[in-house]
């Protein structure tokens, strides 16, 4: 036999009874496990299944959700969260291949949530998305305010009282979210992205009050960095510690250390507005009355000076001119319209005169034949027929 020959065996098992042992094997022996990873690849079926991959630094683990333990547990993953998931091994021998059938998940514990903390740090700085020339500047004297957190909160109580205080001039709009769980980061996501879309307010508040890294999570969360970083509305950070800060501190437009805190920095606070247009209204009245008294005296000594007294013994004798011009102007014109008026008297006698009308209007007749006035006998044509005209009356007479 040669050594490329394989010797017949009559135990070689197929491909199915390999892979059920395999499926025997894994299946007794990893049930009800827990495995700790961050998630990738999060797609979310018709039928409602989630379908992700939980990996580290070094391997991936296929898992699976189905529809009815996902709305159980009410969760929404998205990529980048770090996790813990709850479940038993399954092999799917069609594809050759093992996944995690999950039944439960959790926020991953404080040391690999350090760890990721400062992986993604890194990487968010190093693409420049803490950068303070990437800011926005936050508005002066907001008149719509945006809150992101959750409505039965006590953070948004404190925001909102705050702001009616500081500045009730102000309109609040609150998106609630869940900021705790894995749900949290999806849906402050969302609220982010419902303002920034809209462009509804001029200034928007992120956060909650204070808690453990695990509670504070979700605003450590990739995505939400990257809302942050994208809206078009100014964010101001708002994760309820002092000294520690969360990833979207470092993003924001703003950081402040308590929801209280971040209602201060939106708003101006009115009473100082008050006092301070009260202080500008006395100080530009007395620039207004100074200016007002510098300027009289300036007007009386320049109504003193021998240069306006001069202009003004000018403007005096140029008033009596065109006094005596008037009166002289007055008197022309009056005799002119006299001489006109009795020219014209004249003219109406002479057209009196020679009015032709005249003898008719003492009783006279005239003599008319055709259209031609017979001033003379001779000028009568014997056989034709005339008209004699009185100043009332004009009749024909036949021949």
């Amino acid at each position: 036999m040669s050594d490329n020959q394989i010797p017949f065996l009559f135990d070689i098992p197929t491909v199915s009874q390999l892979t059920d042992k395999i499926k025997a094997l894994l299946e007794q022996n990893f049930v009800d496990i827990l495995v700790e990873g961050e998630t990738s690849n999060v797609n979310q079926s018709r039928n409602g299944h989630y379908y992700f991959t939980l990996k580290d630094a070094d391997a991936a683990l296929p898992c699976v959700i189905w529809r009815s333990t996902a709305q159980r547990l009410d969760i929404n993953l998205t990529d980048g969260q770090q996790i813990v998931v709850g479940g038993d091994i399954q092999v799917y021998p069609p594809h050759g291949r093992y996944q995690m059938i999950v039944s439960l998940v959790q926020q991953a514990g404080i040391g690999k949530l350090q760890q990721a903390f400062e992986k993604l740090k890194a990487k968010l700085k190093a693409e420049g998305l803490f950068d303070d020339h990437h800011k926005k500047p936050l508005p002066k004297f907001p008149e719509r305010i945006g809150v992101v957190t959750s409505s039965t909160g006590a953070a948004f109580q404190d925001i909102r009282s705050t702001l009616e205080k500081r500045w009730p001039l102000a309109e609040v709009k609150l998106y609630h979210a869940s900021v705790q769980g894995v749900n949290a980061a999806p849906e402050i996501v969302k609220g982010i992205e419902y303002f920034s879309s809209n462009k509804n307010v001029d200034v928007l508040i992120i956060g909650r009050g204070g808690g453990s890294l695990e509670d504070l999570w979700p605003f450590n969360e990739e995505s939400v960095a990257r809302a942050v970083f994208a809206s078009e509305v100014p964010v101001i950070s708002a994760v309820g510690h002092e000294v520690d800060f969360s990833i979207s501190d470092f993003v924001a437009d703003g950081r402040a250390a308590t929801p209280t805190q971040a209602a201060v920095m939106a708003v101006p606070d009115i009473n100082e507005i008050r006092f301070l247009v009260e202080d500008y209204s006395r100080k530009l009245e007395i620039h207004t009355s100074g200016a007002i008294e510098l300027y009289k005296d300036k007007v009386s000594n320049l109504a003193k000076s021998y240069a306006l007294q001069v202009v003004k013994q000018k403007i005096e004798s140029a008033h009596s001119e065109v006094n005596r011009l008037q009166e002289h102007l007055a008197h022309r014109s009056s005799n002119l319209i006299r001489n006109h008026k009795d020219r014209l008297t004249e003219l109406n006698h002479i057209l009196d005169l020679k009015n032709p009308n005249e003898p008719l209007e003492k009783g006279f007749t005239r003599v008319w034949q055709g259209e031609k006035w017979i001033r003379s006998a001779n000028q009568l044509e014997k056989d034709s027929a005339f008209d004699i005209e009185w100043k009332d009356n004009r009749i024909s007479v036949d021949r």
